[in-house]
């Protein structure tokens, strides 16, 4: 090839290159999904103030326990909570210590929301985390392969059970636990503890087995009615998938039947189910309402049912925003690793 040849001739990209000129690509596709998660928690934070605003009842004369109290004693009270003050003003305070991370001191408590927040926290994720991975796992492994049997005993079986179980409301699939498991019927005995988190006067590893043992009730019921979603998204996302040209091709090569779905099928479709867990995971720190108030697991779905009851608003302020940001951040974390997953994605 001559020298003018070699001038005229177009540049040949390397890959670290490819990679450079798709950066900025992505840093603008990521700026903005972070933009919009930031106008997001804004929002959440300025509805949750007025939204809980709107629950009948006076946290005063909740918290006083029907005491005979003088207006007077009323009047100190609502100063010491700032519920004297006009609306617009409390919302500004507690927008701006919001900010600051400070969501305010619970009025039944009488501590600093986040102490309670993180206090119960980990009671939260070992119950909703340990389910999560459960019925993530199941979900993934019982659609991946109720799609490739599509049509067949198996996939009946499988998407109608997963579609019963999904549809049964959680708290009343739990009470059914407790009766048949706790309390016992007929010939069954009660195995389980009917609610709580501990026998107490455990210690070291017979406390890990008191836990565990209290534990089972609740995360079945979770597993149950969760897993039929993430079974449900894998089995349709697969199914799309199926006919692809390049699963022909490597059977054409003579692969197995479990390494065409293994290696070539099921990564092609896993975009959608991991929107689904990074969803989900977001809702393991919100926890599950429901499932800890009818166990009595003392995680923060069960401190926000008691935060209601008062209402104690600057628990349930904190506790929804806190629920909501968790759930916020990690669909935006799966957005950021959708690029990664399918280089289509953010271009």
């Amino acid at each position: 090839m001559s020298s003018l040849q070699k001038a005229a001739a177009p540049p040949v990209l390397t890959e670290p290159a490819a990679r450079r000129t798709s950066g900025p690509a992505y840093l603008r596709y990521g700026a903005g999904k972070v933009g919009g998660a930031a106008v997001s928690l804004l929002a959440v934070l300025v509805t949750g103030f007025f939204l809980f605003r709107l629950i009948p009842g006076d946290p005063v004369k909740t918290m006083t326990g029907g005491r005979p109290v003088s207006a007077e004693q009323l009047a100190a009270y609502r100063r010491e909570f700032g519920l004297d003050l006009p609306v617009w003003q409390q919302f500004t305070d507690y927008c701006g210590k919001a900010l600051t991370g400070d969501l305010g001191t619970s009025y039944q408590f009488r501590a600093p929301v986040l102490d309670k927040i993180t206090e119960a926290l980990p009671n939260t994720l070992l119950l909703t985390g340990t389910a999560f991975v459960l019925y993530t796992a199941l979900g993934i492994f019982l659609g991946t392969r109720a799609a490739w049997r599509h049509g067949g005993l198996g996939d009946k079986l499988n998407t109608g059970l997963a579609l019963t179980l999904y549809s049964v409301p959680s708290f009343w699939l739990g009470l059914l636990l407790i009766i048949v498991f706790s309390v016992g019927i007929g010939p069954i005995p009660g195995l389980f503890p009917t609610g709580g988190m501990e026998s107490g006067g455990e210690e070291g590893f017979a406390y890990v087995l008191d836990v565990a043992h209290h534990l089972i009730l609740p995360v079945i019921t979770l597993v149950a009615v969760e897993y039929g979603q993430t079974l449900l998204v894998t089995r349709s996302a697969l199914l799309d998938e199926m006919g692809g040209d390049y699963l022909t091709t490597a059977r054409a090569k003579g692969l197995r039947d479990d390494l065409v779905r293994r290696r070539h099928a099921v990564p092609n479709a896993l975009l959608p189910t991991v929107t689904l867990v990074f969803v989900n995971l977001g809702r393991t720190v919100a926890g599950v309402i429901l499932v800890e108030t009818v166990f009595s697991w003392p995680g923060l779905g069960g401190l926000f049912y008691q935060a209601l009851s008062v209402p104690d608003l600057p628990l349930v302020q904190g506790l929804f925003f806190f629920f909501a940001a968790a759930v916020i951040v990690m669909n935006t974390v799966a957005d950021l690793v959708y690029p990664l997953l399918d280089p289509r994605v953010g271009r």
